[in-house]
């Protein structure tokens, strides 16, 4: 069996994603990775303290622009698969291109929409709000060169609800973050999901989905009895359903 990927994480705020991803490798996925090292362009960052509190070695990225000065940074860390988690500059194009096929990022939408410079945190659900959509979501997606563009690992929605506001949408769909992005950079980690030569994304994610046909996933249909029959969960009760490969 292969040794864990070494993972590090880039961030700018709180780190609660970096938190959901320390419960899940130091849990249930620690046989897929590790987390080894956590920078920020904040020196300040939440996220920092709480690398520092797990004994994770961090770093402050004082010039973003610097893609050779951040490649030096991962190396000496033998880092394998970088991930963006609440992470705002824009990654360098010799990172992109050194770390093809191993850079992670999630965002709080349903990429391509509500994406691009500066659609980040508030911003993105005032606008979500603001275009009167119902659905919103979460996106993990492999990075280029540019914001939010690169293709997309997985997705699952969000319901926008009567009376949201853009603090309490941001509140329900960062529960669904803390858990799709852990799901994903672990399945990265193992290979279970890569970046193709073709440039499209590979493989499945490991997760329990239920028996019943492609169309309910996709489908409108009515409420199940409540003793459900071998179709199992239907998609009306659970609206955040994860659409696997």
């Amino acid at each position: 069996m292969s040794a864990p990927s070494r993972i590090a994480v880039l961030a700018s705020g709180g780190g609660s994603n970096l938190q959901a991803m320390l419960d899940h490798f130091g849990g249930p996925g620690a046989a897929q990775g590790e987390i080894v090292w956590v920078g920020s362009d904040k020196a300040t960052a939440g996220a920092l303290q709480r690398a520092a509190g797990a004994g994770i070695a961090t770093d402050v990225v004082t010039d973003p622009r610097d893609g050779s000065a951040l490649i030096a940074m991962l190396d000496a860390a033998r880092v394998d698969l970088l991930v963006l988690a609440g992470y705002l500059k824009l990654i360098p194009e010799p990172v992109v291109h050194a770390f093809h096929g191993r850079l992670v990022n999630v965002h709080p939408a349903l990429l391509p929409a509500f994406g691009g410079p500066g659609m980040y945190g508030r911003h993105i659900h005032a606008a979500v709000l603001a275009h009167g959509a119902t659905v919103t979501g979460v996106t993990v997606h492999f990075v280029d060169a540019h914001y939010d563009r690169g293709p997309i690992i997985a997705q699952w929605p969000v319901p926008v609800l009567p009376g949201d506001t853009a603090e309490l949408l941001a509140a329900r769909v960062l529960r669904v973050e803390h858990r799709l992005l852990p799901l994903c950079v672990g399945a990265v980690a193992t290979g279970a999901i890569v970046l193709g030569d073709d440039g499209q994304v590979h493989g499945h994610l490991d997760v329990a989905v239920s028996p019943a046909s492609p169309a309910w996933r996709f489908g409108l249909v009515a409420d199940p009895p409540a003793a459900p029959s071998h179709d199992g969960a239907a998609f009306a009760q659970d609206v955040a359903r994860l659409f696997p490969r």
